[in-house]
């Protein structure tokens, strides 16, 4: 096995990537075509729900809780910071969020609150009301959050011949020992919403219609789930993502950071959207194709690796 194909193996039994692939076992026990139910594709960062002229969206995050029990105050922070990620990944803007919070006591859960309070404030989205339990034998968090788009990006119009973007924020650092890359908390006043500002106009100017926000399963498992939504496959090629110097290039791959995000684009527009990202200081670069092979294939130098085939196994079973 070469050096390549031993680091796609150690990927698809990481933790972010075995997070994901057990999504599949909770959609295929959801009913399809429920009476009454709205035809909203499953499988995107958020539900598109049609309204009037353009979408609400809806979408809730759950943070693991060793990470609520070991890091409170950046577990509030990142409640609030990864919904907000989803909304713009949608072409959307964030519009308020709501919480469920579980601690064993007041001061514990004090802290989860004071990092949500200084995310609403960074990213301008208000915290208007949830559930709590301060005598809980264990930590938790939940953040739910509603949003509008008036232009959809989704993760189910990546075409064959489309290029393959990856825009991220490098100024940033790891949360120890963690795999977040945060670029946000102490970031200049409103750096960080103006850089998610981006994504919406992509969508209204026409730019992009394919996006989705790099989560726990790294860049390439969320290259991968995009993939699958649209049902289609890519070659991606390591060395073009964009990467932070001096920082572990496999710890990278399996990187969450604070703004990631993989977008499918037409390649007459892919001049214009690295543009749009370099203007605000974004790292952002062509990292794959998107073909119609319906298999996820990795290259680093002379080498590849078959990431996923997903002819023969859904990675979340979207539908």
């Amino acid at each position: 096995m070469n050096s390549l194909a031993a680091l796609v193996e150690r990927l698809r039994e990481s933790r972010g990537f075995r997070h994901k692939h057990d999504i599949s076992q909770v959609l295929a026990r959801l009913p399809v075509g429920a009476a009454g139910a709205s035809p909203v594709a499953i499988g995107d960062d958020c539900a598109a729900i049609p309204d009037g002229d353009g979408f609400l969206l809806f979408a809730i995050e759950g943070l693991v809780s060793d990470f609520v029990r070991t890091m409170p105050w950046f577990a509030g922070y990142s409640g609030v910071m990864v919904n907000v990620s989803d909304i713009y990944a949608m072409g959307g803007r964030p519009l308020a969020v709501v919480d469920a919070l579980w601690s064993g006591n007041a001061d514990d859960a004090g802290a989860v609150l004071a990092g949500m309070a200084a995310a609403s404030a960074a990213y301008g989205v208000p915290i208007v009301g949830g559930h709590s339990n301060v005598r809980s034998d264990g930590a938790q968090l939940a953040v739910a959050i509603v949003g509008r788009a008036r232009k959809l990006l989704t993760s189910f119009d990546a075409r064959p011949g489309d290029a393959l973007v990856m825009a991220v924020d490098l100024r940033g650092k790891f949360e120890e020992p963690y795999p977040f890359w945060n670029a946000s908390v102490g970031a200049p006043e409103a750096r960080a919403r103006a850089d998610f500002e981006l994504l919406p106009a992509l969508a209204e100017d026409g730019l992009c219609d394919a996006a989705k926000d790099i989560s726990m399963a790294g860049a390439l498992g969320t290259a991968l789930m995009l993939l699958e939504c649209s049902k289609v496959g890519a070659r991606i090629d390591l060395d073009a993502l964009p990467r932070p110097a001096d920082v572990d290039f496999e710890r990278w791959l399996a990187a969450f950071p604070s703004f990631g995000f993989v977008l499918s684009v037409r390649r007459d527009h892919v001049d214009e959207v690295l543009a749009r990202f370099a203007s605000r200081s974004l790292a952002s670069a062509v990292i794959g194709e998107v073909d119609a092979s319906h298999e996820v294939v990795v290259t680093r130098g002379r080498d590849s690796a078959l990431l996923w085939n997903l002819r023969e196994e859904p990675f979340i079973c979207a539908r």
